[in-house]
């Protein structure tokens, strides 16, 4: 395996925690010195008897005051509500100090994600099989590795996540790009090209996920991991007859889903980016650039066109990064509308 790395960096990120659960005895809304979720709290400017006005008042609004009867034999202590965090959404876009691996980076929308992670301040390492391409990505970007590999490969998961974390320290982010398909009919299709599909598809992106998702959890700051399927994993086409890119989606989107049900509680959230028709390097001269396939995606599309690369940046970065830290095992459709009809 080769690797060109421009430099090494060291990151550092946050320690996600887990609440705990509340009590199933739920008397006071303040028992032992926790809050009990949907209680009502009283407070001074609740009362009739409270002067609206009064800065004491407000202030006092803020905390749980401590009442004189003991509860279940417990004492009741105060406790200060947590403050609202200051509005600043475009922060949590951000990826500073944050490693993030990106498959089938070579070209298309792969290459493109790679320079969107890397504005959006994250170190990025590129995988694939084209090494020149790899390297030439590398150098216009701050701070990439590019590692060739075949995930198809036994070992290239372990191999990848292992330099990744030689190099930078940790891995933060994944985003399983790399991907094939088949344009022939069903009826037609080999079953030995049926099964290639499923194993660069299907089979390469779940080995990798669980070698990063050990990490990830070893490490105790968790990550995100971002399943890049496709709406012909929501929903069938027909009109072009690609069975095993379209089996290998659809079970990308059910993967996504259980692995976020299985590790969400140890930090890794799991989630999908399912593009509609969008114009790329893999598409172009196939589904755009031919009259009779461009018409066909108008005429079917609520927007009326296909989509743009740049239009799959904010869904990706939303994924991958902490402004969508409540949110695993979903599927996020880019798609002009195709899969809302």
């Amino acid at each position: 395996m080769r690797t060109s790395v421009s430099s090494s960096v060291s990151v550092g990120g946050a320690r996600s925690t887990e609440a705990r659960p509340p009590s199933k005895l739920q008397p006071d809304p303040v028992v032992a010195g926790e809050l009990v979720p949907g209680a009502e709290l009283s407070s001074p400017s609740s009362s009739p008897h409270a002067p609206a006005s009064s800065a004491n008042a407000r202030q006092a609004a803020r905390t749980v005051r401590r009442r004189d009867a003991p509860v279940m034999g417990r004492t009741i202590a105060t406790r200060t509500l947590p403050a609202v965090p200051p509005v600043d959404p475009l922060s949590t876009f951000r990826l500073d100090g944050r490693v993030a691996i990106v498959t089938g980076a070579s070209s298309g929308l792969g290459a493109r994600f790679a320079r969107v992670l890397d504005a959006a301040g994250a170190v990025v390492v590129l995988a694939a099989r084209r090494v020149d391409r790899l390297e030439a990505l590398a150098g216009e970007l701050g701070d990439a590795a590019a590692i060739g590999c075949d995930l198809a490969e036994p070992d290239a998961a372990e191999t990848l996540v292992e330099t990744t974390i030689a190099r930078h320290g940790r891995v933060d982010v994944v985003v399983n790009n790399a991907g094939t398909y088949e344009r022939v009919p069903a009826l037609e299709e080999p079953r030995e090209r049926f099964r290639e599909v499923l194993d660069v598809n299907l089979v390469a992106p779940f080995v990798l996920a669980r070698t990063a998702a050990r990490r990830m959890i070893e490490s105790g700051t968790g990550g995100s991991i971002v399943n890049i399927s496709s709406i012909w994993g929501v929903v069938g086409v027909g009109q072009i007859p690609e069975a095993s890119y379209a089996a290998s989606k659809g079970a990308l989107v059910n993967l996504t889903r259980e692995l976020a049900a299985q590790w969400a509680r140890q930090g890794v959230r799991v989630n999908s980016l399912a593009p509609g028709w969008f114009r790329s390097e893999m598409t172009e001269g196939t589904m755009f650039g031919d009259e009779r396939a461009e018409r066909w995606i108008k005429n079917r599309t609520p927007l009326g066109r296909g989509g743009e690369e740049h239009e799959l940046d904010g869904a990706l970065l939303f994924l991958a990064s902490d402004a969508s830290s409540y949110v695993t095992g979903q599927v996020l459709c880019v798609d002009g509308g195709w899969t809302a009809v």
